[in-house]
């Protein structure tokens, strides 16, 4: 089976997307949302007032809004331990996520979870956000048999990034999905980079989609700091499985701005490549574009990023007032009250 490559689609083809002015502007809003949420965060854990592990979703904006946009509010999404950004674009409110990075029982996981679970949120539908590299993967195959065996018609998305296509579990996975037909949408964030290491001195092929085809997945080649080509991609991979056809693969290639953790400087990537990928800022890309069709004005865009500046502010003092979880209350949260229930 064929990769089929979506490149940057420019802005004059915008119009013949069948997107609304609203739907533009709820893809800009959605990354510019996840884009302040990250640089609040990294700044709070500078001012020492956030601790622990923390990976930022700083420059993948265009994946989490383009894929989530062409899914369904029933469909269900298995995120990341860098999974703010897919959080934010499914609608879990700020004030859950902070609070959740504080530690309080507020949070999306009473504050027991930290950044790395902080996504979590089965009110949105999203069933995990895994801190194992590629843990997540074999999961999603395991809701879509669910899904399959009681005949819905909805479908489970899971990211994973680079580091995690060259682990047994992505392989086994992607088999079983392709031999029973599951309704799974695999998304890649190819950064280039797992942790440190070069996507080119660990990955030999041609390319991740192309591994996923050899499966007999149909599979995707995109240009992942365009969220428009993100879209246009998951709106035909969501088709392709909601018809019955099994699942579908979208390798995003795109670029963080920051390092792997809030811990790491990123200096062992070379500066020209860095300066070339900010470049394509997916953010800049996209809303340049919506002036230029004047569906957006500059003071408008200004007014949006500020409007989200003042909702956190609001949010950071709300999660610093909130409480922790009591001491006594962690039993509950470890044996289930009720019997359990099967099928």
């Amino acid at each position: 089976m064929s990769v089929e490559a979506i490149d940057e689609i420019p802005a004059e083809k915008y119009q013949t997307l069948g997107l609304t002015r609203e739907d533009f502007l709820w893809l800009l809003r959605k990354m510019c949302e996840m884009r302040k949420f990250e640089e609040r965060v990294e700044r709070l854990f500078f001012e020492g007032q956030l601790i622990g592990p923390c990976h930022l979703y700083l420059g993948q904006e265009a994946v989490a809004a383009g894929v989530i946009k062409a899914l369904d509010d029933e469909d269900f999404i298995i995120s990341t331990y860098r999974g703010h950004g897919h959080a934010i674009a499914r609608g879990v409110p700020f004030e859950a996520l902070m609070a959740e990075l504080f530690g309080r029982k507020t949070g999306t996981c009473k504050g027991l979870g930290g950044s790395m679970h902080s996504a979590m949120s089965l009110e949105h539908n999203i069933l995990l956000a895994s801190a194992i590299v590629g843990g997540g993967i074999p999961i999603a195959v395991g809701v879509g048999l669910a899904l399959q065996y009681r005949k819905s018609s909805r479908i489970v998305a899971v990211f994973f990034g680079d580091g995690a296509v060259n682990t047994g579990a992505f392989h086994e996975a992607l088999n079983l999905a392709a031999v029973w037909k599951l309704p799974v949408l695999f998304v890649c964030e190819n950064n280039f980079y797992a942790f440190s290491v070069p996507h080119k001195k660990s990955f030999a092929g041609e390319s991740i989609a192309a591994r996923a085809s050899s499966y007999g997945i149909k599979a995707y080649l995109v240009d992942g700091n365009d969220v428009i080509a993100v879209y246009t991609s998951g709106k035909d991979a969501v088709a392709h499985i909601r018809s019955g056809c099994g699942p579908a693969f979208i390798e995003c290639r795109t670029y963080r701005k920051k390092g792997h953790g809030v811990y790491d400087k990123a200096e062992y990537r070379p500066q020209n490549e860095v300066q070339e990928w900010m470049k394509k800022d997916p953010i800049e890309r996209f809303a340049n574009n919506l002036m230029q069709l004047g569906i957006i004005t500059k003071e408008e865009f200004e007014t949006l990023n500020m409007e989200i500046e003042k909702a956190l502010d609001v949010c950071v003092e709300k999660a610093k007032a909130a409480p922790c979880l009591d001491f006594s209350e962690l039993w509950k949260l470890v044996y289930a009250e009720e019997e359990a229930h099967y099928g």
